[in-house]
């Protein structure tokens, strides 16, 4: 049995450097229309490299600092295992192939714009990535289905930015600082004497 082969969600951890790095590789290859939804399943339900909900964090921090939201995540998954080369390893599997990918197709694309075949494959193209947007967004939903409590503050989110179309920096303004806060005085209560985690 392969190591990879191990039960046990989060439990396990990249074999090496070019491990990091070819896993990396193969999620940027496999996402089109966006990664996110690939690195959801890849490495917490395939790899079993994070939980669900450790997924969710890295994603959360990845969200708030500057970039792709994908590349902040490779880099401190990386990081996590490997220090500094790892997150090189994991951007740098992020990063090669879709570089080359990117330079050929902007070639080929130059050619081929206005055939209407091509438009019509890059608009089936976008309804595939959308679906597999909100599919992830369904997994990682059904992660924290045990704090609903938390998800008020997603539906918050949506509601700004979605329904009331404000701009995502305000909604980050004014959301961040009280679940922040909300969640500090929820690990502060569960850690006192006599309490339950």
């Amino acid at each position: 049995m392969q190591a990879d082969d191990v039960p046990g969600e989060g439990s396990l951890k990249p074999r090496s450097l070019m491990h990091l790095f070819l896993v990396f590789s193969g999620l940027a290859l496999r996402g089109f229309g966006g990664v996110l939804p690939w690195a959801q399943r890849v490495l917490v339900e395939e790899r079993r490299w994070l939980s669900r909900e450790q997924f969710i964090e890295t994603l959360a921090f990845g969200q708030l600092l500057p970039g792709p939201n994908i590349c902040n995540v490779a880099i401190m998954i990386g990081d996590r295992w490997f220090g500094w080369r790892g997150s090189v390893a994991a951007l740098g599997g992020m990063l090669a192939a879709p570089m080359l990918l990117v330079l050929g197709a902007a070639v080929l694309y130059g050619q081929v714009a206005d055939e209407p075949v091509v438009r019509r494959a890059l608009a089936g193209m976008g309804a595939v990535a959308g679906g597999m947007i909100l599919a992830t967004a369904f997994k990682l939903v059904l992660a924290w289905r045990a704090h609903p409590a938390w998800l008020a503050w997603g539906v918050l989110a949506f509601i700004g930015v979605a329904l009331l179309y404000l701009k995502v920096l305000l909604v980050l303004a004014v959301l961040v600082p009280p679940a922040i806060g909300a969640a500090w005085w929820h690990l502060r209560a569960a850690t006192r004497p006599g309490d339950a985690p």
